[in-house]
């Protein structure tokens, strides 16, 4: 028996940044040569930085995004030279299709979104589920979303100290789906009032041509300049700057989309300092561990069906999440996330191979190691200008999330940490870049003042 992912909450956001590889198809941005100055500076080229530029562009004001890597898409990451098809090395997941911005834009550029399978399934051993033990699944599940969903009204709690005691034998599961295939972190790390905000997620979507291909092609009328990495960025008073090691942009407004792990490493230098309420709330949003382990699989030895989704009934943290025939090709992959992920990920590729090959032959027999074709897997938390994959917050720091999102004058911050109901998602990723470039319009002059911020400011000025 399968089970509603509108009862199951399962996200897919993770992979890294590995030598340069060729964007999939025509998606080809319109890479430029660091100007010297301009209205808008961008920093980074994932969802949340296109999202701002196109914003910005939509207002006819000039703006450049500049990228780090070789490449455009950030956590999304559309590889088809591994396999010879669309592998997703990081998110894949269209959450509400209905709603979602990236689905709507998806036909106007040619590209083909299609509906997720309406279930995932559990396996127990070599079976799957019966239908009775999927329902009391299902119940214990119901039971402890709303257990969690009650704690966060008394206090931001860990949701692993929110959950009921009484859970028995999906204790385990649970733990696993709610944190490491949700969050990227254990559930003892994970703010009970943060995953309680988390937007239901219907089935979902996925592009064939992957989501990160669909992201390079909305890209493409956006000014790119590739493979600068910014090492400062001058905030603080009359001059605003952005400084790579080609030169330096003068600039009106700054919009900073790096993830939290980037603006917590030191890498990215700011003149003056960020203040220190910003840098707590990334801290507290530090990104988690999410990786897929990708196994080419000729002639369906699992029986599956297309993009068939399952979980194992586990007793322990060293288990994944399998997504199988993805679109309907022999590729698959097994994500391992949390802890147990981050530690198996920093064993490198060889031990992720052989710990997806050892979980699937437990659940699928001995056959599944000779089946295997060819091989591949992601490693976020090593990617240099990622360093990790979601960012949950800490038990306590739901309220993070806001600061974060605070304008510092003429530098605003977007990303999907800084989005409080769609974290860990490209929609909310791509909202947030589309927020902070009215904010950036707004400071320059191109956009009207938001109403909502005129009676606070009216009565700061009474104030003094």
């Amino acid at each position: 028996m399968t089970f509603s992912r509108r009862d199951f909450l399962a996200a897919s956001v993770a992979a890294m940044a590995l030598p340069k590889l060729a964007l999939p198809g025509s998606a080809r941005a319109a890479t430029v040569p660091l100007p010297r100055d301009i209205e808008i500076v961008v920093v980074g080229a994932g969802a949340a930085g296109i999202a701002a530029a196109r914003r910005v562009m939509a207002a006819n004001r000039k703006v450049v995004v500049v990228e780090a890597s070789n490449r455009i898409g950030g956590r999304c990451w559309t590889d088809t030279e591994t396999f010879g098809v669309p592998f997703d090395r990081g998110a894949r997941w269209i959450y509400s299709q209905s709603t979602s911005p990236l689905a709507r834009q998806a036909r106007s550029v040619g590209m083909d979104v299609y509906a997720a399978p309406q279930a995932q399934k559990i396996r127990i051993g070599r079976r799957n589920a019966r239908a009775g033990e999927t329902e009391d699944f299902l119940a214990t599940l119901v039971r402890t979303n709303r257990a969690i969903a009650d704690a966060n009204r008394k206090a931001d709690i860990s949701a692993l100290e929110a959950m009921p005691r009484d859970l028995g034998e999906w204790a385990k599961m649970l733990e696993f789906t709610l944190g490491p295939a949700t969050a990227s972190k254990d559930l003892k790390e994970v703010s009970a009032l943060d995953l309680a905000r988390l937007e239901p997620r219907d089935a979902g979507a996925f592009c064939r041509q992957g989501l990160g291909a669909l992201v390079a092609k909305l890209a493409e009328p956006v000014p790119i300049a590739i493979g600068q990495p910014v090492t400062r960025i001058i905030w603080g008073g009359r001059d605003l700057a952005v400084e790579t090691a080609s030169g330096r942009v003068t600039t009106r407004a700054v919009i900073v989309t790096a993830s939290t792990n980037v603006l917590l490493s030191g890498k990215l230098k700011f003149a003056p300092d960020l203040p220190s309420r910003h840098l707590d709330a990334a801290a507290k949003l530090a990104l988690g561990s999410y990786d897929h382990i990708a196994l080419e699989l000729p002639d369906n030895p699992l029986g599956l069906q297309r993009d068939d989704c399952f979980v194992e009934k586990s007793d322990s943290n060293k288990t994944g999440l399998l997504l199988a025939n993805i679109a309907g090709t022999s590729l698959c992959t097994v994500d391992v996330g949390g802890s147990f992920g981050r530690d198996l990920s920093a064993q490198g590729e060889a031990a992720m191979v052989a710990f997806a090959l050892e979980w699937l032959e437990k659940l699928y027999g001995s056959e599944v190691k000779a089946a295997v074709k060819r091989s591949a897997v992601t490693r976020w938390n090593a990617s240099p200008f990622v360093l990790g994959a979601i960012s949950a917050a800490a038990p306590g720091a739901q309220g993070s999330r806001r600061i974060l999102m605070e304008p510092l004058g003429s530098l605003m911050f977007a990303g999907e940490a800084a989005h409080e109901t769609l974290w860990g998602t490209v929609s909310g990723a791509w909202e947030s870049g589309e927020r902070a470039a009215e904010a950036a319009l707004r400071r320059i002059g191109a956009l009207k003042p938001d109403p909502a911020e005129q009676p606070r400011r009216k009565s700061r000025r009474r104030a003094r």
